[in-house]
């Protein structure tokens, strides 16, 4: 039997005025965890719908070779029928439905006369659940689990179809440790059982702990292949392959000279919108010119419940205290209310809430402010396209023109695009939450960048970020938020993520 289960030679992927891959190669051990790392924009998801079949054979130069064999697939029926299973990174789950008809959906499990057996069904994701180490009754809907449970039901899908080849594409990009940290251990477990895992992720700490070995791809072309056991995976020499330089730091440095109080929140409380509770209780922060204020807050801490209620209400009921733009209390009722005030709020979920991905670059900048364009009703559309180019080329954003579909952008791309459009409305407080979620290392550092401008130029700029190396390597302060309520204040030079995780749990210990 070959050593290789997989091997991809000079694959050649080309979309309309574009070369996505360019003669890449790659190889996979059986029962190895192998990651794929790179920019985003890299090619690395296009080589995996190449492999599972999502662009089938015909539509790319190049050969697979699985199991010793050349393998051909029309579709993705025809790569799960030989084992090969991929999990995208947005989910591909029906919310409505239960466990159960999710994992059997499309491959339902049949009694006499042809009719689904929901006993049989049940019982054989009971089983399947158990596998993957998810205690739930198969017959929840799937939308009443959260993000990292409903990845395990993903799982228990693909081990439904026999798979023997798991392809997982940023698997814990929208996880908490907690849950990332669950699905490393069933990945290993997997491993265990022979089950060979190519996972592509943007967190190299996780990379480096669970990879057997690393392929680097970078602008369609292979960089090289790193294998842990020889010592030759470091985090600093795939973001070398990444990137094609060093990165000296990971956060770019800045000189910092806060001015004047820009915003300032008192007693801020805001209720849930359908349950009697508080998600935030009695909140107060302050930011001022040229500062970066960090909010720091494990899952259900209620951070991004605070930004959006304080962005126009645009989440909670009840929502009480006080709002104060340079010294004036102000009290925006709405997100119009928000913007003309001087505030502006880049969401955690830029697919869902962020961007209009079946638009254009040009028609997603101009959106939240489009007054500044308009005359009589009508958008001056030649003056539209000169700020989305701008925009364009200042947040070098990497797209053949500003009439590019923001849906077929790269994750960075389109975080850029979100910031353009919150930059056009001329803030003076932005509040960024969770701004580098799901991009890689080299984009994330242009984005550190563009906050270093913003601040430089007065701009007063809240971060809110699961991470806390992030936190401590951008901002000034930080706040640390514990079931809705400050438990903290801490200078950056003061801070360390020991002491920001004791803040960030005060209130739950006192609770308990």
């Amino acid at each position: 039997m070959a050593e290789n289960i997989l091997e991809m030679r000079s694959i050649t992927k080309t979309f309309p005025g574009v070369k996505a891959l360019e003669n890449v190669s790659l190889d996979v051990r059986r029962g190895e965890i192998h990651a794929i790392c790179g920019e985003n924009g890299a090619g690395k998801s296009t080589l995996m719908k190449v492999l599972s079949g999502v662009y089938p054979t015909g539509t790319y130069d190049g050969e697979i070779l699985y199991d010793g064999a050349p393998a051909s697939f029309g579709g993705i029926r025809d790569s799960e029928h030989v084992g090969i299973v991929i999990i995208h990174q947005e989910l591909a789950l029906v919310p409505y439905l239960s466990i159960a008809e999710n994992l059997f959906l499309g491959n339902e499990r049949r009694g006499r006369g042809g009719l689904i057996d929901w006993n049989l069904a049940n019982a054989e994701a009971a089983k399947l659940l158990d596998e993957v180490g998810l205690d739930e009754n198969p017959v929840t809907p799937v939308g009443q689990l959260g993000v990292g449970k409903q990845q395990l039901v993903e799982i228990a899908k693909a081990l439904s179809k026999d798979v023997r080849l798991l392809i997982l594409d940023e698997p814990t990009a929208a996880l908490n440790d907690t849950d990332s940290s669950h699905l490393l251990g069933l990945l290993r477990r997997l491993k265990e059982r022979g089950i060979t895992s190519i996972m592509i992720s943007h967190k190299l700490n996780e990379i480096t702990a669970i990879a057997d070995r690393v392929t680097v791809i970078r602008d369609g072309r292979t960089v090289e292949t790193l294998s842990l056991s020889a010592g030759e995976v470091t985090q600093e020499r795939i973001i070398r392959g990444m990137v094609g330089r060093d990165l000296e730091s990971f956060y770019p440095a800045r000189e910092s000279s806060p001015g004047d109080e820009v915003m300032r929140i008192e007693d801020w409380t805001v209720w849930h919108p359908s349950q009697d509770r508080k998600v935030v209780d009695g909140a107060g922060f302050s930011v001022r010119a040229g500062e970066v204020v960090g909010i720091a807050g494990l899952m259900g801490a209620g951070r991004t419940e605070l930004a959006m209620s304080i962005f126009g209400h645009s989440y909670g009921r009840n929502i009480s205290g006080r709002l104060f733009m340079h010294g004036k209390e102000v009290r925006p009722r709405n997100v119009a209310d928000a913007i003309d005030a001087g505030i502006a709020y880049a969401t955690e979920d830029r697919k869902k809430y962020g961007l209009n991905l079946i638009e254009d670059i040009r028609t997603n900048i101009s959106a939240a402010a489009l007054g500044k364009l308009s005359q009589g009703g009508f958008v001056n559309g030649n003056e539209e396209i000169k700020v989305a180019e701008d925009s364009r080329k200042g947040m070098n954003i990497k797209a053949p023109s500003v009439m590019s579909i923001v849906g077929k952008l790269s994750g960075g791309n389109q975080q850029k695009v979100v910031l353009s459009k919150w930059l056009f409305t001329d803030p003076d407080v932005l509040i960024l939450d969770e701004p580098t979620r799901g991009i890689d290392v080299g984009a994330k550092y242009e984005i550190y960048t563009i906050v270093n401008r913003l601040v430089a130029a007065g701009k007063a700029v809240v971060i809110i970020s699961s991470e806390l190396p992030e936190l401590l390597g951008t901002c000034d302060r930080i706040y640390t938020l514990s079931a809705g309520r400050i438990t903290g204040e801490v200078p950056v030079k003061q801070a360390t993520q020991e002491n920001l995780m004791a803040l960030m749990t005060k209130e739950r210990e006192l609770v308990a």
